[in-house]
């Protein structure tokens, strides 16, 4: 009898602690894993055990946000040429257009991974182009470069050729051909960055 007893007394528990469990993953914007909903209960003082709420959640069928794994975004291409890095490390410029810094970094979003790249006067220290897409191809980096030389042209202070400096890492989005072709024939010197890793990866 004792058996069916504490069958029955953890059917009650179960019954009373799913819609608490759901009320909290959900009032969490659906990120809270079996920890911190374990927390939040004894918060509200219901003394419960974590594995009870990690079962409890499995039965419910619902998980907290997993963080994904590392993202990569500079992954130099050891076999192609890079610019010279003739800044060396010094980022002051005399005047606007004369040094423009270029990166691009990646944020989570609840629709998977956004790339958004990013062009830097180091005279002013204003983002004057930048540009988001969903994979980090090429086109990412041209965007943004394209937006500041729009930018510069919408202000009334366009550059002068031959004057500015497009400073960058050795990822291969930047040592690609495509960019070195677009920087050229806007009469912009490409300048990279040293790398620790030559890595080579297809860009």
């Amino acid at each position: 009898m004792a058996k069916y007893a504490d069958t029955a007394a953890r059917t009650v528990r179960d019954a009373e602690l799913k819609p608490l469990i759901q009320q909290i993953f959900e009032v969490n914007y659906r990120v809270y894993g079996a920890r911190k909903v374990w927390r939040e209960l004894h918060r509200q003082g219901y003394l419960v055990a974590r594995c009870t709420v990690e079962r409890l959640m499995r039965e419910l069928g619902v998980a907290g946000a997993v963080r994904g794994e590392k993202i990569i975004t500079t992954i130099p291409d050891g076999s192609v040429e890079r610019a010279p890095d003739l800044l060396d490390r010094i980022f002051v410029a005399p005047a606007l257009n004369r040094c423009w810094v270029a990166d691009f970094t990646h944020v989570s979003t609840w629709s998977g991974v956004v790339y958004v790249a990013f062009v830097v006067d180091t005279f002013s220290r204003r983002i004057v182009g930048w540009s988001a897409v969903l994979s980090k191809e090429t086109r990412l980096v041209l965007d943004a470069l394209d937006m500041a030389l729009w930018q510069r042209d919408r202000d009334e202070q366009p550059y002068q050729r031959g004057e500015l400096i497009h400073h960058s890492d050795a990822g291969s989005q930047y040592t690609s051909f495509r960019l070195a072709e677009h920087l050229d024939a806007a009469g912009i010197a490409a300048r990279s960055a040293p790398s620790a890793t030559p890595t080579t990866t297809p860009s």
